[in-house]
């Protein structure tokens, strides 16, 4: 099992979420969060407003996984988030160690769907 964290650029939201789901990754999180990479201080356009400054709005997603998911998530990710553009974001991908569904109270691979 696998988690998988990416920070977007707002805008390119709609458009990864589709490439998930044509890749059959339906199950994310997604969070509002500010921030900068190499791109700090570059003013960048959101919903039609241009902002600069120190702290960016981008987009956390997270997505856990199975083994066999991992990779066609990640390129889904890539695919609809890339602009060739600096400020495209990054992916992290960590070993998730347990996961445990509530309502049945499953755990492991199959908690996760």
């Amino acid at each position: 099992m696998k988690l998988i964290i990416a920070i977007i650029q707002p805008h390119r939201l709609e458009d990864v979420k589709e490439e998930l789901y044509r890749s059959n990754v339906n199950l994310l999180t997604v969070s509002e969060v500010l921030g900068h990479g190499r791109q700090k201080g570059v003013t960048e356009v959101y919903r039609g407003a241009k902002e600069t400054g120190n702290l960016l709005r981008k987009v956390r997603l997270e997505i856990a996984v199975n083994d066999d998911y991992l990779e066609a998530a990640v390129k889904a990710i890539v695919k609809g988030a890339k602009t060739g553009e600096t400020g495209d974001g990054k992916i992290f991908v960590l070993d998730l160690k347990e996961c445990v569904r509530i309502r049945t109270e499953e755990r492991g691979n199959i908690a996760i769907g």
